[in-house]
């Protein structure tokens, strides 16, 4: 029996900066293993939100084993993780996504 994964990547994954030696940081998110200063953008929960923020030790929890959270982006700490949201914003109104970005991500060329 295939091992369920707690997460899914976007194609085009955003990385923060300080983060190193990303596949191993994949591979223990996609396997639940635990990181002090990961954080994760993930496909929000709700439809009246986007984009969420959330420490990478939430992912341990059994609902994403059935459900696993959508990543667009891994950073170092809450404010890379911000930054990254920031960026993904600036992009989004670049290419006349304002206030879509979900939709953007979607949308966007590899």
């Amino acid at each position: 029996m295939k091992k369920k994964s707690f997460c899914r990547f976007y194609k085009a994954l955003y990385w923060g900066e300080s983060v190193k030696n990303h596949s191993l940081v994949k591979w223990r998110l996609i396997h639940g293993k635990g990181q002090f200063t990961i954080y994760c953008i993930k496909r929000a929960l709700s439809d009246a939100d986007q984009l969420d923020i959330i420490h990478c030790a939430f992912l341990k929890q059994p609902y994403f084993l059935t459900d696993p959270a959508y990543v667009y982006g891994i950073a170092g700490s809450y404010s890379e993780a911000l930054d990254i949201v920031v960026k993904i914003s600036d992009e989004a109104c670049a290419a006349g996504f304002e206030g879509r970005l979900i939709e953007y991500l979607d949308n966007k060329p590899t």
